[in-house]
């Protein structure tokens, strides 16, 4: 979303790079939007809902099924993720997490979603800057990010292992489990995205964790139940809202 060298650029516009977190995923988030929303008044205008990094929609697609009555919105700078969502969604578009970057007046959003962005960026203090402008005050922000603190990357970093969602390579797996590179350059705790949701001009900001799709099966229930604590979770959900409203 911020505008990346040309080598993470082309890492991005490859299809083969996942784009979607999974569904369960993404309609957890949306059923945790709608109640923030409340229910859609007879005679009143839809909310405006910004999927920001929408990658080719399939989340946003789900989204749409809890958010019914609203008008949600793709945005993506991948033109071959957004040829792919227009196929999902009625409204995808082309922007960017810099200033003026996403093409919505200021203040024209109720809600944005998301969704495992933050951890692919360069420069997440400036897209933070430009949800909050587009963003009218008291408008929700619907954030998710993998957890460095996840109750099994505690363990491996004991055992000197990288921890899973981290990366030191764009070309290959190097020290930690799992197969795929994902372009994860930065992740954080729980208490990291609070502190950095707040210095951000964000308030009433909520944490609740979610589990991982990729987590070995045996282990799943164990996932699961990690997510009662945050900030164990393998998944952080944050729920905000812009200062000012």
């Amino acid at each position: 979303m911020t505008r990346p060298p040309a080598t993470l650029r082309d890492f991005y516009e490859n299809p083969a790079v996942p784009v979607a977190s999974g569904a369960a995923r993404s309609r957890r988030q949306a059923r945790l939007l709608a109640r923030a929303l409340g229910p859609v008044r007879t005679g009143a205008p839809p909310a405006t809902i910004l999927d920001i990094g929408c990658g080719d929609g399939s989340a946003a697609a789900v989204a749409a099924e809890v958010l019914t009555g609203h008008r949600l919105v793709g945005v993506d700078w991948s033109q071959d993720a957004l040829r792919r969502a227009r196929t999902r969604i009625p409204w995808a578009v082309r922007g960017e997490l810099t200033d003026g970057g996403l093409p919505f007046a200021t203040g024209s959003a109720d809600a944005v979603l998301f969704s495992e962005v933050i951890e692919h960026l360069v420069d997440p203090d400036a897209a933070l800057d430009e949800l909050r402008r587009v963003l009218r005050p008291g408008g929700h922000l619907m954030l998710s990010t993998p957890n460095l603190a996840a109750w099994y990357n505690r363990g491996l970093l004991l055992a000197g292992v990288q921890p899973v969602f981290s990366e030191v390579s764009m070309r290959g797996i190097h020290g930690r489990p799992g197969t795929q590179v994902v372009g994860h350059l930065r992740l954080c705790t729980a208490r990291a995205l609070r502190g950095f949701l707040t210095a951000s001009g964000f308030e009433a900001v909520r944490i609740a964790g979610a589990p991982y799709h990729d987590v070995p099966r045996p282990l799943r229930p164990l996932d699961r139940a990690a997510c009662r604590v945050p900030s164990l979770a393998s998944i952080l959900l944050a729920h905000a809202r812009r200062a000012g409203g």
